[in-house]
C-alpha cells in the first residue's frame, strides 16, 4: 500500500528515513537520487505485476544446440529414456520453442503435481502420464488408482471403474504410495542450471 500511495518517492523516502524499528528495519540516510531510484524500481515492479497477463515472451533461443546435445547424451542422462530418432523425432516441428522449454521446466504443465496450488474443492487432473497411487490402512485394506489430488488432509483417486474415491488423511494414516512416470523429470528441476535449460531447448528445436 505504501508504494501504491507514493508520489514521486515522497512517501517511500519518508518511510526509509524513519525506518521501522519494530520490524527490525533500520533508518536509511539516502540521497534524493537514491530514493528516486528505489521508488522508480518499486513502481515499475508493481506495474509489471499488474500487467503480467499481457507479457509477451520474446526469443528464448539463447542456448547452444551443440552443448544441449552434449547435455542430452551426457550429464542430463536424457538419452537413457528418450531418443532423437524415436519418441522425440520431429518434436522441434511439433512444438514452438516456448512450449518446448515449458515442457522441460514444467513436465506436467502449469497444473503441476495433483493438488499443487489448488483449493480443497479443485479436482483438475494433471497433464502427462498418470500418477498412480495406493492407499493402505493399518488393517491392510487398500485402494489403488490414478491420483487426482493429494493434500495434507485428503487424497482422491480414480479407481479402475472410473469412480472418484476420497480418503481423509491424518499424518501418515492411511499410508500413501505414489508412482510418477515423470518423477525423474521433476527431480531434475533441482539440478538444472540456467544454461542447461537454454541449451537443451536449443537442441530440441533442431529435432525436426
Amino acid at each position: 500500500m505504501l508504494v501504491m500511495d507514493d508520489e514521486k518517492g515522497k512517501e517511500i523516502g519518508e518511510y526509509l528515513k524513519a525506518g521501522n524499528p519494530d520490524k527490525g528495519m533500520p533508518k536509511f540516510n539516502l540521497t534524493v537520487q537514491q530514493v528516486s531510484d528505489i521508488a522508480t524500481f518499486l513502481h515499475r515492479e508493481i506495474a509489471a505485476a499488474a500487467h503480467r497477463g499481457s507479457y509477451q515472451i520474446l526469443n528464448i533461443l539463447a542456448g547452444d544446440a551443440k552443448a544441449g546435445e552434449a547435455y542430452f547424451n551426457g550429464t542430463g542422462q536424457c538419452h537413457t529414456c528418450h531418443s532423437p530418432t524415436g519418441d522425440l523425432k520431429g518434436i522441434g516441428a511439433k512444438y514452438d520453442p516456448v512450449t518446448l522449454q515449458g515442457r522441460v521446466v514444467m513436465p506436467r504443465g502449469r497444473s503441476g503435481f495433483p493438488g499443487a496450488g489448488r483449493g480443497r474443492g479443485a479436482m483438475a487432473e494433471p497433464q502427462g502420464p498418470a500418477v498412480t497411487a495406493t492407499v493402505t490402512y493399518p488393517s491392510g485394506q487398500s485402494c489403488s488408482g490414478t491420483l487426482v489430488r493429494v493434500t495434507d488432509f485428503d487424497v482422491t483417486l480414480r479407481d479402475s471403474s472410473g469412480a472418484l474415491r476420497t480418503f481423509s488423511r491424518n499424518e501418515d494414516v492411511p499410508k500413501l504410495e505414489t508412482k510418477d512416470p515423470l518423477q525423474v523429470h521433476v527431480d531434475m528441476l533441482a539440478k538444472y542450471k540456467d544454461a542447461d535449460i537454454h541449451n537443451l531447448t536449443a537442441y530440441l528445436v533442431t529435432l525436426k
